[in-house]
């Protein structure tokens, strides 16, 4: 593996710099700004005009679209940046930063994941209707996977129906943590379900494209996640009552939802990690500043020993993350998902965990300020601890990798 970015790399990480420099961290201000005048005017779930203003920029700086590998570019039909796995991750930890920054340049969950799948699974007639107007940001989507009736980090509990009736589906399930599904503009869900509960466990479940506007769904009320909302984007619960849509529009074929899963998760894991990892280094860099300008018991925080160890310890902690997970991105590259999976799976563990702590040590060393939003750290913690949940807990991955260790002794869990 060569360490060294590639040239097309390093010129889109300084254009990618510069666009945040001149762009993003000026306008922090004005986005929370916006969110709080949208509140008080009872429109808390409008779109963030902070926001859309910044995209046309990016398209015209050329930052558009900047996740879309090379494969899933060419299956789009879309000639934008086509970068590999390994190009993209270093970009991605840029606009970790800003967490909302992401979606300025078309690059945020759980559209990039939808519109992956859609390029790789759905047939031209849905790649026309519903991935050209992502590619193009005109639309936002959701994906509809885990149950509050279940433990969904088995993912073979879910009980969501789809079942074929003549040429439609009907699908009927109560989906929660449907990230996206907030946001006015989402107008297609990805949604998973059984389409034979009869199947072997792996063979059961299904994903279907459902337009946001289908009669039966509700919109029960939105989560908050430790105190958060995360409008306009929002993470909702979601009823499906008697659904219909057509035949057309699984992904795939029926009984390949676990297929798709795993073709969608890994670069998304990829993504999701390094973004922690750009939170981490700004939450690092926010403890240094803070440090060196406080002082406490007649010097700066600085000069504590135990604060000189934190930062020590949050340096190694994050260049470990990152080598970990521009690995997986390179084996990705190399040989795909599957000869990667070990590799993404102990990213998944690391990078939330990493973040976490650095973050943490951060707020320490901001005393009170570390606990509001004056910084970003509060909500970033959040952010960081939410995805030790997200695209499967800690616990799950650990498990794999605990079997595929035993495994190479020719030793099981059993």
């Amino acid at each position: 593996m060569d360490f060294d970015y590639s040239p097309k790399t390093k010129a889109l990480q300084t254009r990618l710099q510069a666009f945040m420099a001149d762009h993003i961290y000026p306008a922090e201000g004005a986005y929370h700004a916006e969110i709080e005048a949208n509140t008080a005017a009872g429109k808390r779930w409008t779109p963030l005009q902070t926001i859309e203003q910044l995209k046309p920029k990016a398209q015209a700086a050329g930052l558009w679209n900047l996740f879309l590998p090379v494969d899933s570019a060419a299956a789009s039909g879309y000639e934008g940046a086509g970068l590999t796995n390994q190009e993209y991750a270093p970009l991605a930890e840029i606009m970790g930063r800003v967490m909302w920054s992401s979606e300025v340049f078309n690059c945020s969950a759980p559209d990039t994941g939808n519109m992956e799948t859609i390029a790789r699974y759905g047939s031209e007639e849905n790649k026309a209707r519903w991935l050209k107007p992502l590619l193009e940001g005109k639309i936002r989507s959701s994906f509809a996977m885990t149950e509050p009736e279940v433990a969904s980090s088995d993912a073979t509990n879910i009980q969501t129906r789809i079942e074929r009736q003549g040429d439609d589906y009907v699908i009927n399930g109560r989906k929660w943590w449907t990230s996206g599904a907030g946001d006015p503009r989402c107008a297609v869900y990805i949604a998973m379900g059984k389409t034979n509960p009869d199947a072997p466990r792996h063979s059961q479940q299904s994903m279907v494209l459902v337009p946001a506007n289908t009669p039966g769904i509700t919109v029960v009320r939105a989560l908050n996640v430790m105190g958060y909302d995360d409008a306009p984007h929002g993470h909702m619960e979601v009823l499906f009552e008697n659904v219909r849509v057509p035949v057309s529009n699984i992904l795939l074929g029926e009984g390949r939802g676990f297929e798709i899963a795993q073709g969608r998760l890994g670069p998304g894991r990829i993504h999701h990690c390094m973004r922690l990892i750009g939170l981490a280094e700004r939450a690092l860099e926010l403890m240094c500043k803070r440090a060196s300008a406080r002082v406490a018991f007649g010097k700066t925080i600085a000069a504590q020993t135990v604060t000189q160890e934190r930062i020590a310890e949050a340096r190694c902690k994050i260049d470990m993350a990152r080598l970990l997970t521009l690995k997986a991105a390179w084996m990705m590259d190399v040989a795909g998902n599957k000869f990667a999976k070990n590799e993404i799976a102990m990213i998944k563990v690391v990078a939330p965990s990493m973040a976490c702590q650095v973050i943490d040590w951060a707020m320490q060393a901001h005393g009170g300020a570390g606990m509001c939003d004056d910084f970003p750290l509060a909500y970033s913690y959040v952010n960081a601890r939410t995805l030790r949940f997200a695209d499967g807990p800690d616990e799950v991955h650990r498990n794999a990798i605990a079997k595929m260790e035993l495994g190479k002794y020719g030793l099981s869990a059993k």
